[in-house]
């Protein structure tokens, strides 16, 4: 191989540990081998199992780089090593691998793409459950949180992708005969990660994310080799929508058609015409895109003004393999006009695709209107009326010249006039004008006497042909006005929808800035759309919202803006919008600023709320400090009193008795104080955490000094993973949510403080045997100045929750209150693990039997 060129990735790919991937990438390695290629071991682990070890003989190893970690010794690839052996073929085990600190790159696919890049062909091995985008879905599946991940982007870019698969009952039988784990952990490994639900789901996403890399590598072959024809490798099913309510029926016949057969997709796609507005309801639409995506299809709007034409060439653009559409509307008399888009569709669709037409409730009842254009007929209706009021004159007059029978000149009028309304009709005035003048001379010429003249000797002849103009004209007329006012109506009602329920929505708030610019461009078929404004005639433009690649950044940027008072503009850019179509999108542009308005003012009225929260605060702390902070100093200045009062003998006891009661004043002062300005701090958002790496055993044991001793008991495991957390805020927390515990439990019951890791994130629960409080006052207790009950133990203002609850939540956790099984309350702790590499794999490589 060239070292001048990238080298090729082969990535066997595992639906879960302990399938047999690292054996089948050492079957190829052999069978390559024997083909003469320079093929060797980079990095395989093989754990001691005996076939994994088999399979590595006869096979060039290269040395390992050992690397010491917290006191051990591990092994790593030598990427340098490779690089100076020069391989045309390296095997690389455990893709996802995290290596030591203190290597070369922190990943193992980084050493790959280093490999790659140097001309080496590498094989290699990941699991489903390492693949970057998919962590979420994996976590909530078996419930551990996958730390070793390699980016999808780096698999995809693998020319060969080999699925490694194996039945979930195999894989257990294998994982009871200890080919997998040791026997030690077998039991928990088959009743915990490898249960068989667990397997058939991994199973299942191991297949889809295959066949959709798979998928892609048919689009691009496809369009590399310019293959229009639909290759039926997996069930597309298109449904053209035509945006009346016949879709809904439509959508949800595809939508059993897909569920016939397992992968298949549903493509739901909406042709609207270029020329502006759409004959659509939008609220119709919007219903039907809601409906498609509950049954997990896709959306489409696409433009285009040949519907049948745009509709195949959309099913052949995805690889469509069945088209599904409605009976048609049109009334019986309405197919003289063509046989309509489904007839057209069939007929042009070819053997590679399957149309299916579906009755519904709405056949034959009529399409009402059709869309607003104006006045604007298009390209095929003009041509074809100025051929009916051009050519048809000239074959008419032919054909009457060329029969024996003389039907007279009223009869030869009425014919040339009938031609005259049909190009009314089609074309329009202009071409019945044209349609007119050409028939009076014809008739003038041909057919009225003197012949082959343009003169007309009898009178009454000459007062025909001035009725006729006179006549062609007005009909001509009357019937364009008419046409005219059709299309004005039809674009009325459209407008008068879209405005409808666009004023609707926006009323109702059920629409943001960024829906409202996305419907502008769909409605008017735009590239892109930007909401733009500024604080004076000469400050620079800011964009408030936009939608689509490229927004313009400027009004004159853009190919369509509309100004919306004087600071303010809506700019579109994809095409320019006739005159009629302005109007409508002034009224966008009017409601996109009540949108931003009103967004503007709702982030006022929440200042104005936390105005008034610190408000209520403040007339609480008013309260607190004239009571509950006076009834501390009453008692500090009584003891105070009797200590220097000169007409009583105190004996020691006494004395130590009212000193102790001073100190007890001072101590219980100086914690509401101390929690009346945490509670300043956290409401003037002054609370800034100072995050470092700590374990929780180092902070907890601190937090208890506020508790009697043998009040609380703690089991904090060492093996815990650390948290990211602010250590003196959390330890505060900690005591209070304690003393809370310890106030209000029963003497004779202790107060358990235990902490324990679930998944990425680390609980510490507080668990007191007391009353407890009821499901409605969970949350209440959180609030500021809540004593639950008043109880008589509970002297303080009530801020020690609310506190604790604003200080976790500053770090990124939370604090929740649950009933504690058997009676009390259990406080709820939740912080963040520290996500550390690990410097080796949490699941041991699977043995091969």
């Amino acid at each position: 191989m060239g070292r001048g060129t990238r080298g090729k990735l082969r990535i066997y790919l595992g639906a879960a540990p302990g399938v047999g991937k690292t054996y089948a990438m050492l079957a190829e390695a052999h069978r390559r081998v024997e083909r003469g290629t320079d093929c060797v071991v980079a990095f395989v682990a093989h754990h001691d199992r005996p076939r994994t070890e088999e399979m590595l003989h006869g096979l060039e190893h290269l040395a390992h780089k050992d690397l010491e970690y917290r006191g051990t010794w591990y092994p790593e690839m030598d990427v340098d090593a490779v690089l100076e052996r020069a391989p045309a073929v390296a095997l690389v085990d455990e893709l996802a691998h995290t290596n030591v600190p203190g290597s070369r790159n922190a990943k193992r696919w980084q050493d790959v793409e280093e490999l790659l890049a140097a001309g080496v062909d590498v094989i290699t091995t990941v699991n489903i459950q390492h693949l970057e985008s998919l962590g979420d879905v994996v976590e909530s599946i078996t419930g551990v949180r996958q730390r070793e991940t390699v980016p999808d982007e780096v698999a995809r870019r693998a020319e060969q992708l080999e699925l490694v698969d194996m039945a979930p009952q195999a894989l257990r039988r294998r994982m009871a005969h200890g080919n997998i784990y040791k026997p030690d952990r077998i039991d928990a490994a088959l009743s915990n990660y490898f249960r068989p639900g667990n397997l058939t789901a991994l199973r299942e996403l191991a297949l889809l994310w295959v066949a959709d890399r798979v998928d892609e590598y048919l689009q691009q072959y496809r369009g590399e080799h310019n293959i229009r024809t639909t290759w039926q490798a997996r069930e597309r099913i298109v449904v053209g929508l035509t945006g009346g309510p016949e879709g809904r029926t439509l959508i949800r016949r595809a939508a059993r058609m897909a569920a016939k057969g397992s992968g298949s997709e549903i493509l739901a796609v909406y042709i609207a015409r270029s020329d502006g507005l759409t004959a659509a309801s939008p609220k119709e639409l919007a219903v039907q895109r809601t409906l498609v995506e509950d049954l997990g299809g896709t959306f489409h709007h696409v433009i285009g003004d040949d519907i049948p034409v745009s509709l195949l060439e959309f099913a052949r653009g995805v690889n469509a393999t069945q088209i599904v559409l409605g009976s048609s509307r049109r009334k019986t008399w309405q197919y003289v006009f063509g046989p309509g888009v489904g007839a057209t569709v069939a007929r042009d669709s070819g053997t590679d695709l399957d149309v299916h037409i579906v009755t519904h409730e709405e056949v034959a009842k009529g399409r009402g209107l059709p869309v607003a254009r104006g006045a604007r007929l298009g390209r095929s209706r003009n041509i074809a009326g100025w051929a009916v009021g051009v050519v048809g004159p000239a074959l008419l007059a032919f054909l009457l010249l060329h029969i024996d029978i003389d039907l007279g000149l009223a009869n030869d009028m009425l014919l040339f006039l009938s031609l005259t309304v049909a190009a009314a009709l089609i074309g329009g005035l202009l071409p019945a004008l044209a349609s007119a003048a050409f028939g009076s001379l014809l008739l003038n010429y041909f057919f009225s006497s003197p012949t082959h003249r343009m003169t007309v000797s009898d009178p009454k002849n000459m007062v025909a042909i001035v009725v006729f103009v006179g006549v062609a004209l007005s009909v001509a007329s009357v019937v364009d006005l008419a046409a005219r006012r059709t299309h004005q109506a039809a674009r009325l009602r459209a407008e008068s929808e879209i405005l409808s329920f666009l004023a609707g929505s926006v009323l109702r708030g059920e629409m943001t800035l960024d829906s409202l610019l996305e419907r502008v461009r769909e409605t008017f078929g735009m590239e892109s759309v930007a909401l733009l404004e500024r604080a004076g005639d000469v400050d620079p433009w800011t964009c408030a919202g936009s939608v689509g690649p490229g927004s313009p950044s400027r009004p004159e940027d853009a190919d369509v803006d509309m100004p919306v008072g004087d600071h303010m503009a809506l700019a579109l850019s994809g095409r320019v919008l006739p005159a009629e179509d302005r109007r409508v999108l002034a009224a966008f542009a009017a409601q996109a600023a009540v949108v931003l308005d009103r967004r503007r003012l709702q982030d006022e009225a929440q200042q104005a709320r936390t105005l008034a929260e610190g408000n209520r605060i403040r007339t609480a702390l008013l309260a607190a400090v004239s009571h509950d902070l006076r009834t501390p100093l009453a008692a500090i200045k009584a003891a105070v009193s009797s200590l220097r009062s000169d007409d009583v003998d105190w004996s020691e006891e006494d004395r130590a008795e009212l000193l102790e009661g001073i100190e007890d004043g001072a101590d219980r002062l100086d914690h509401l104080v101390g929690n009346l300005l945490d509670m300043s701090r956290l409401q003037t958002g002054t609370v800034t955490p100072l995050i470092r790496e700590i374990d929780l055993d180092e902070v907890v044991p601190m937090a208890l000094g506020g508790v009697p001793d043998g009040s609380v008991d703690l089991d904090i495991p060492e093996t815990l993973p650390m948290v990211g957390v602010d250590k003196g805020l959390l330890e505060r927390a900690v005591a209070n949510i304690v003393e809370n515990a310890v106030k209000y439990g029963p003497d004779a019951h202790r107060v358990t403080v235990a902490a324990s890791a679930l998944g990425d994130r680390v609980e510490l629960r507080v668990v007191d045997r007391g009353v407890g409080v009821p499901d409605d006052a969970k949350d209440r207790i959180f609030e500021p100045f809540q004593r639950y009950g008043d109880a008589p133990r509970g002297a303080g203002v009530g801020l020690g929750l609310a506190v604790a609850r604003g200080f976790v939540e500053s770090m990124g956790g939370t604090l929740n209150a649950e009933d504690t099984p058997g009676g009390g309350l259990t406080m709820v702790l939740t912080l963040q693990a520290v996500d550390r590499p690990a410097p080796v794999p949490h699941l041991p490589a699977p043995v091969i039997s």
